[in-house]
């Protein structure tokens, strides 16, 4: 299979594409056009996506890489929907090639949900990261073309080493300054990146798969008990909690949507198709990524 993917330097992105090509697909990544008023990819356009088999696209600022004025958000939003308006579109004007469009999103759309149980067929919720979400899917959605089918991959907390979350949370847990943030309850939907570029494969493969896909582990927990399995795998006390008004103070909005509030998200669709999960259970994941030494076992949803 011969694979464009945009956004191919992020954690996500560059994982995906060493494991395609591992497994014997072609990739190529789609490199942004620097130019004021050029268009969003350098060559790229409906006739250069018409040599694909399949189109990824993982671009888009950073959503925690700096505090949330409005600026950035506007910035957070516009990276969103203009670099996937600009690839609907061509792919609109293809023919027979390419018959897939993996467009990313995330499970910010569902909002703060406290411990519902949300699937694809959950209503969207409120805040910034939901309005954001809500507006990048319309732009996939724009990608319309007979026989094209298009995947809105809903991801959760993406557990890799090498960026995201976890990256950032390990040098204060490795210095036994971990601990709950605020009180703890609010859930984290992840997903191992292990997990993550083989259910990607996955959906490429699987022409039953679309419309909306939650790319998250079977297995939620709350951030009492990701932080209890990040101290006992990497033997590190987690015993420091970091309350509510400090983590606002130092982050503002991004603070309350991405750390103390949370959402219960189950890949409902994956596991109908018959993905099988290799980290399943949050230690194992944590393990595996940290250590080398995740059990790899197949869990089944809650």
């Amino acid at each position: 299979m011969k694979v464009a993917i945009a956004g191919a330097s992020g954690m996500i992105g560059s994982a995906l594409s060493d494991y395609l090509r591992s497994k014997g697909h072609t990739v190529v990544a789609l490199k942004r056009n620097s130019q004021p008023g050029a268009q969003v990819f350098l060559g790229v356009d409906s006739d250069y996506l018409s040599e694909f088999d399949a189109v990824i696209n993982f671009a888009g600022e950073n959503i925690a890489g700096k505090r949330w004025t409005s600026e950035q958000k506007k910035l957070i939003l516009s990276s969103r929907t203009t670099t996937t308006d600009y690839l609907a579109e061509c792919l609109k004007k293809t023919q027979g090639k390419p018959k897939v469009f993996i467009n990313a999103s995330a499970i910010g759309i569902y909002g703060n949900r406290g411990d519902e149980q949300l699937d694809e067929n959950s209503s969207a919720g409120k805040g910034f990261l939901a309005d954001t979400c809500t507006a990048w899917e319309a732009s996939a959605k724009k990608a319309s073309r007979e026989g094209l089918r298009t995947v809105r991959l809903r991801i959760g907390v993406v557990l890799g080493k090498s960026g995201g979350a976890l990256a950032k949370m390990l040098l204060p847990f490795q210095m036994g300054a971990g601990g709950i943030l605020g009180s703890g309850k609010q859930y984290m939907s992840w997903i191992s990146i292990h997990d993550a570029v083989r259910a990607i494969e996955f959906i490429l493969e699987n022409d039953q798969l679309e419309g909306a896909v939650n790319m998250t582990a079977p297995n939620p927990v709350t951030n009492a008990q990701f932080t209890q399995a990040m101290g006992k795998v990497l033997h590190r006390p987690a015993i420091l909690p970091a309350p509510s008004f400090a983590l606002k103070l130092i982050l503002g909005d991004m603070a309350q949507e991405m750390l103390l509030e949370g959402n219960r998200v189950l890949p409902k669709k994956l596991e109908k198709a018959g993905f099988k999960f290799q980290y399943g259970d949050v230690e194992s994941a944590l393990a595996k990524e940290i250590s080398g030494a995740g059990s790899g076992k197949t869990v089944q949803a809650m």
